[in-house]
């Protein structure tokens, strides 16, 4: 049997790219909201993007009632994480640089993915993953050190902590990692990525909504802060985790944050576009590696290829992934 239509973990791959894509424009649509604070645009993406996603999910999610309440330490997991997230990721651009807030939040991911299948899924760790993870970080290390290139107006802060910002972005980093986890291993046990995916931010979403409440003051004090806040839940958020969601399915966990990388690449063009910053050539080159890491994480190996057509066809399709 045939892999059929769009299930092959190169889709799945090519959906997570998309996704990173939107994820990408997170920074420079908060340069056009500077008053809004980064627990407010956190709780705000995230937590209104994830009720939007349980929303649409409500029909999956009840067909699956049964399989998610068997789950639901993963659930709960998954769900603390996605409530972390946002805040600890939005906090750590504020501390300490969009540049090294981004780069420390997405280039730690991947490992503490890795690490976390080891522990919980007993996953070894691949040459393929690790070479591909290395080029990854190794350019995002160069667009760190290549300086604030991702420094948009409204995000600077005078009082900087680069110390707690690094923390921060360390521990968005690792609740990135588990969302991700959590959200792959409901999946692998038969429930829907639809399901899964809107019931672990559905329910991270309801955690975030105190801290909305709180702090959405300046959030709708302008029609232009409530377009942004807007645009980051609809678009960044929903459709964004929707088409993760959907590629998580066909990719292994590890696999689908080490293709997020291609965020800090996205980011670093639209500040050069958009926003007006110059990038220096060391930036250029730490994107042109990332944009290598990307070409050796998802161009199948000749010996999977081989097993896909010759009756494999990605049944078990995390799984098939993993085979690189």
């Amino acid at each position: 049997m045939r892999t059929p239509g769009f299930a092959g973990p190169g889709w799945g791959a090519l959906a997570i790219l998309l996704a990173s894509a939107l994820w990408g424009t997170t920074g420079t649509a908060a340069s056009f909201a500077p008053e809004v604070g980064s627990l407010a645009i956190g709780a705000a993406a995230m937590g209104i993007g994830g009720l939007l996603q349980a929303g649409i999910a409500a029909r999956p999610i009840a067909a699956f009632r049964s399989a998610l309440t068997r789950g639901r330490p993963v659930l709960a997991l998954g769900a603390v994480a996605v409530a972390v997230y946002p805040l600890a990721f939005y906090s750590s651009m504020r501390l300490a640089g969009v540049a090294i807030g981004t780069v420390v939040s997405l280039g730690s991911a991947p490992l503490a993915s890795a690490v976390i299948e080891r522990i919980a899924d007993k996953r070894p760790f691949t040459v393929r993953w690790a070479f591909g993870a290395a080029l990854g970080l190794g350019g995002a290390l160069l667009l760190c050190l290549a300086g604030p290139a991702h420094a948009a107006p409204g995000m600077e802060s005078p009082g900087w902590t680069p110390g707690l910002g690094i923390c921060l972005g360390l521990l968005a980093g690792l609740s990135y990692a588990a969302y991700s986890w959590a959200a792959h291993r409901l999946i692998t046990t038969g429930i829907p990525s639809a399901a899964a995916m809107g019931a672990v931010f559905g329910a991270g979403g309801m955690l975030l909504m105190p801290v909305l409440a709180v702090t959405s003051a300046p959030l709708v004090a302008s029609w232009q802060n409530l377009a942004v806040g807007a645009y980051m839940a609809a678009v960044p958020m929903f459709i964004g985790y929707v088409l993760f969601g959907w590629g998580l399915a066909r990719v292994t966990a590890s696999t689908a944050t080490t293709l997020t990388l291609s965020e800090i690449v996205v980011a670093a063009i639209l500040a050069v576009v958009v926003v007006g910053e110059r990038l220096a050539p060391v930036a250029w080159t730490g994107a042109a590696l990332i944009t290598g890491s990307l070409f050796v994480l998802t161009l199948p190996a000749p010996g999977r290829r081989r097993e896909e057509q010759a009756g494999d066809g990605g049944t078990h399709l995390p799984e098939a992934a993993a085979r690189r």
